[in-house]
């Protein structure tokens, strides 16, 4: 299978597609630009162990058309609205895993959701019923992302209005060697979304001994 990342110039889409590409997934990174994604897609791919799928780079209309079923949005959330608008067509009949966090513009300790609730019921709005958006991956750290040596230090919250997608992209994500959990449907979006504003707070925080923190989902102790 191929897996389209728009917007996979950026630090969290290229420490996707490294993660995704070493699981044995062909990725295709995508962007307005697509002599910078193929530029991008060679660097990383110099970091991949032996035996790793490949990572090559398009416009974000020929990753859409190089992906089986799912794509990734990773793109700021001032492009996201307008990068849909322009895609909406060519992803009919995709799962679109939206990653796009709403962090308020000057202060990203803070989110300022769009009227829909979320990035992703945003997402669903613009995009319509032929395509199924599912929210994932909103608070997983692109640096740690980024460094294979590192074991991704959180679980993942998946949350959309179609079951069956949601459990698709459970499926996928848990190539990474995570845990990926249902959190329900799209309006489930609006607190998992706002979760990255807190761990952004407690990450750069003086008093606080780490970085990088994640979310755990911990069962009782027996």
């Amino acid at each position: 299978m191929t897996l389209a990342i728009l917007g996979g110039t950026g630090p969290q889409g290229q420490g996707l597609a490294l993660r995704f590409a070493r699981a044995g997934i062909n990725v295709a990174i995508g962007s307005r630009d697509p002599k910078r994604a193929s530029e991008i897609a060679g660097n990383i791919s110099s970091k991949l162990p032996p035996n790793s799928s490949n990572i090559n780079g398009y416009s974000n209309e020929k990753a859409i058309q190089q992906a089986g079923e799912m794509v990734i949005l990773s793109v700021p959330w001032s492009a996201h609205n307008s990068t849909l608008k322009e895609l909406k067509d060519e992803l009919i009949g995709k799962v679109l895993i939206d990653i796009v966090v709403p962090l308020k513009e000057g202060d990203p300790k803070k989110v300022e959701m769009p009227p829909e609730g979320s990035a992703t019921e945003a997402a669903q709005a613009i995009v319509g019923e032929k395509t199924q958006v599912v929210g994932a991956l909103h608070n997983v750290s692109a640096h740690t992302l980024n460094d294979l040596n590192a074991k991704i230090n959180c679980d993942i919250l998946v949350c959309g209005n179609e079951l069956d997608s949601r459990k698709k992209v459970m499926e996928l994500i848990e190539k990474l060697d995570v845990k990926a959990y249902n959190a329900g449907d799209a309006e489930a979006a609006r607190c998992v979304e706002a979760l990255t504003a807190i761990l952004i707070r407690i990450n750069i925080s003086k008093v606080v001994p780490f970085s990088h923190a994640g979310i755990n989902i911990w069962a009782p102790e027996k």
